[in-house]
């Protein structure tokens, strides 16, 4: 049986300090149009690149969820497998959340919550931002696949034609979100009717 779609709809949401916080905040208000129950936990280098890269404040950001859990209370309800949800998607993931995760010890509620995820076999789609990536990264990123969690950069569709980075974020965020079985409405898929024959004027 599918344990996403088994379980509530409620998703855990953690951001963390890798710059791209626009794709946590996309997903908290993509979950807000569909229903689904968002459950929020922000790092503290997440609250910093949060100050960085946008003009919303810490209260702003927090109002977008239905749930907030300060990043120090590993007593909180996601911190248990019996609080039952569909997942936790990660978005940025930086890679010391990544090498917290890969290892198991955790040292914040954000990757206590997303160790839970993993041990209850529920979906976990961290969206890592780093480049170049050395050995020790990609190492990481294979521990977490062979655990049963889901390594999805926020890599650009170009075939969509984007006219802005609000396009470009959202089909990055709605690729990672069809990995929890949540469909992001109006996101463009490929549906191979626009393919253009070879080019043959140089023949």
């Amino acid at each position: 049986m599918n344990s996403a779609a088994s379980s509530p709809r409620r998703l855990i949401v953690g951001i963390t300090g890798a710059t791209g916080v626009i794709y946590g905040i996309r997903a908290l208000q993509v979950l807000r149009e569909l229903g689904i129950e968002s459950h929020l936990v922000v790092s503290r280098a997440g609250e910093m690149t949060r100050d960085y890269e946008t003009d919303l404040s810490r209260e702003q950001l927090h109002a977008l969820a239905d749930v907030v859990h300060p990043i120090s209370d590993v007593g909180a309800a996601i911190a248990s497998g019996s609080f039952k949800t569909m997942g936790m998607l990660i978005a940025p993931c930086s890679v010391r959340t990544l090498a917290e995760i890969a290892t198991g010890v955790t040292t914040t509620l954000l990757t206590r919550a997303a160790d839970v995820v993993l041990k209850e076999r529920r979906r976990l789609v961290l969206m890592v931002r780093e480049a170049p990536l050395h050995a020790g990264h990609l190492r990481n990123m294979l521990t977490v696949t062979e655990m049963g969690g889901i390594i999805h950069p926020p890599v650009p569709a170009f075939y969509t034609h984007p006219q802005s980075v609000a396009d470009i974020v959202d089909q990055s965020l709605g690729r990672a979100l069809d990995c929890l079985g949540i469909e992001m409405p109006d996101m463009p898929r490929w549906d191979g009717q626009h393919r253009r024959g070879p080019d043959t004027s140089g023949t």
